[in-house]
């Protein structure tokens, strides 16, 4: 039986500028580097950057990493004033700030859990929505 996520693993084209992203500017824990990657965490979850060509999604597909309600205006004040880009506006539930990291893949930021979420389509139900 599943269990939970084990890991992400993420190519992207330079480890150092990658490490310094994910460790320095979003605050991941930098565990080790080799030539060709590392592996990094946040709370409990494994991430892992690995050397090879980048080669983004051009659909909604993302990773959303969770902050602090009190955390967030200055964690995104910080992403801005860093240059990262910004790849959609916020239109559901919570704070959130949707970023790029530097070989594009699509990131969020956001406020709020899957109970705030089911909580909030209680109010404004998604069009087809059904509760199984």
């Amino acid at each position: 039986m599943l269990q939970g996520i084990n890991h992400i693993t993420i190519a992207m084209s330079n480890l150092d500028r990658s490490l310094a992203f994910y460790a320095e500017l979003l605050g991941m824990k930098a565990h080790v580097r080799w030539d060709t990657g590392a592996y990094l965490s946040l709370a409990d979850m494994w991430f892992c950057l690995s050397c090879d060509t980048p080669i983004p999604n051009q659909d909604y597909s993302h990773i959303a990493l969770t902050i602090a309600e009190k955390d967030f205006t200055a964690f995104a004040t910080r992403l801005r004033k860093n240059g990262v880009i910004e790849w959609k506006q916020n239109s559901s539930e919570g704070q959130s700030i949707y970023f790029l990291d530097p070989d594009g893949y699509k990131l969020e930021l956001h406020c709020g859990n899957l109970q705030s979420r089911l909580a909030a389509l209680t109010q404004q139900p998604y069009s087809g929505l059904i509760w199984l």
